[in-house]
């Protein structure tokens, strides 16, 4: 009878997981199929979208940025990059991973550019002083970052783009925020690890490949992670975190 009472109990608990996970990303595939996009990335804008045309010149800055990427997965994804720009210094300074060649890049695309004609949003910043200690730590995990050779690159589960970005935010957690829950890959760590703990201690992170986890912490809430969606409850800013679609706050 208890096993009976078991099964029964870990179908529901399986029932409502694929629920929580499988409903939004069929919604979110849904009104993708229907949006307006570019067939390929020849067809795409990857220009300037003005998002940081107002910045006053000369400030140490942080932006941490992301947009919905390109063909079937962005209606599940979006991709995150890193944008710095010392004190004095005239321009920005972007940092991507991407899938081709040597997979770190610097400056390959404006600041702000378009990704997939997909206009970028500000995930996080951090200006003046703050901003002018950090950098410099922000350079160091980038280079250090184990996954930058040639071919070190996977779609999915990662590493890809944004376990690069999330890697870089753990080393350097006084950025002060974690990417969208529609960030996939975010949760592959370094090394393909199966646990990390933030550098300050306020968040702490168990994975398996990138397939599935949790995240506990201040800055990430509660979390769980599964075949790269993110489901949780964002307590420090009161929020739900859905799968495919992203964050919204209460």
């Amino acid at each position: 009878m208890r096993r009976v009472r078991l099964a029964a109990a870990l179908g529901r608990l399986a029932a409502v997981a694929a629920i929580a996970f499988a409903a939004p990303a069929l919604v979110s595939t849904g009104m993708w199929a229907l949006a307006d996009r570019p067939q390929s990335w020849r067809a795409a804008d990857w220009g300037s979208s003005g998002l940081l045309a107002g910045e006053r010149p000369g400030e140490a800055v942080i932006h941490v940025l992301a947009a919905r990427t390109g063909g079937l997965k962005g209606a599940l994804s979006v991709h995150c990059w890193l944008v710095v720009r010392r004190a004095g210094a005239p321009e920005f300074d972007r940092y991507d991973k991407v899938g081709w060649g040597s997979p770190i890049r610097r400056n390959g695309y404006p600041p702000d550019g378009r990704w997939y004609s997909n206009d970028p949003f500000i995930v996080a910043s951090v200006r003046g002083e703050a901003a002018a200690r950090l950098i410099p730590r922000i350079e160091a995990a980038i280079a250090a970052y184990p996954h930058r050779e040639r071919g070190a690159y996977r779609l999915w589960p990662g590493p890809n783009s944004n376990s690069f970005v999330a890697h870089v935010m753990r080393q350097v957690p006084e950025i002060g925020a974690v990417l969208p829950p529609n960030a996939i890959g975010r949760d592959y760590l370094a090394g393909g690890a199966l646990v990390a703990v933030d550098r300050d201690w306020r968040d702490a992170h168990l994975s398996l490949g990138g397939l599935a986890g949790i995240s506990l912490g201040l800055r990430s809430g509660f979390e769980v992670h599964l075949t790269g969606l993110v489901a949780g409850i964002d307590l420090m800013r009161p929020g739900i975190k859905i799968p495919a679609l992203g964050r919204i706050g209460i």
